[in-house]
């Protein structure tokens, strides 16, 4: 998202970014907290999850390299609407969602990228709800590590326990034991050594529903169209005569 953006526009946020390590199982928001940071991962993944009154989780959503986690500042929430948990390790750039306001009321740019994410992120929501309600729990586990696999550095190993799928699912971690029993037979998944799962990706392509492709194809198409259009509107900005970029003489 940050790559997106014009150098001027990136230079409002730039002195107040703080990179930091985050550690797997790493809580970066819980449901009901106040928006503290605006984060944004260079690696990694980092999962939402709807935690339910009767104590039970299920996973509404995965954002890596592609998104945020705080964003909902901008749109004017002041508490996290989900619990957000890093399910990947890697590393985050950090910015005070006060700053990340001010920037942002004075950047179209910013804006727009915010405006992106949140119609990827709402795509994303749909597609999950509907997957959910459709399709077995072989196809949606098939599907969430697709997800996760495309934010991460392309290690076919990945560092998800039963426990941590149990919760991505919604579901008992003895159904999680029947559905990787599943995969290892289909040969979508190689190995679950203890903390870790090896893919087969072109097999788990396989399993996956069509939710996977059709999910992956609509917020690509959101997150490309809207660099575009961030960047066409930069360039007939700077096409403005003077005085219309300082607002004097409409």
């Amino acid at each position: 998202m940050l790559a997106a953006l014009p150098p001027a526009d990136f230079a409002l946020l730039a002195p107040h970014l703080r990179k930091v390590v985050l550690g797997r199982d790493a809580v970066l928001v819980r449901s009901g907290d106040r928006i503290e940071n605006v984060i944004f991962p260079c690696g990694g993944a980092i999962a939402f999850i709807v935690d339910l009154p009767n104590g039970q989780t299920v996973a509404t959503g995965v954002v890596g390299h592609e998104g945020a986690i705080g964003l909902t500042s901008a749109l004017g929430a002041s508490r996290s609407p989900v619990t957000a948990v890093v399910r990947v390790p890697g590393t985050v750039l950090q910015i005070p969602a006060a700053q990340f306001l001010m920037a942002l009321r004075r950047s179209p740019a910013i804006t727009s990228m915010v405006q992106i994410f949140t119609r990827s992120l709402l795509t994303q929501f749909q597609h999950v709800a509907a997957c959910n309600a459709l399709h077995s729990v072989e196809a949606r586990m098939a599907r969430w590590l697709l997800h996760i696999h495309d934010r991460t550095d392309g290690s076919n190993l990945l560092p998800l326990t039963q426990e941590t799928m149990s919760e991505l699912l919604g579901v008992r971690r003895t159904t999680v034991t029947h559905v990787v029993s599943a995969l290892r037979a289909s040969r979508g998944l190689k190995s679950n050594r203890r903390g870790q799962l090896e893919i087969d990706r072109p097999r788990l392509e396989a399993v996956a529903c069509e939710c996977y492709r059709v999910m992956s194809r609509r917020i690509e198409r959101i997150v490309s169209q809207g660099a575009a259009e961030i960047h066409a509107t930069t360039a007939r900005d700077a096409c403005q005569p003077p005085g219309r970029l300082s607002g004097a003489g409409s």
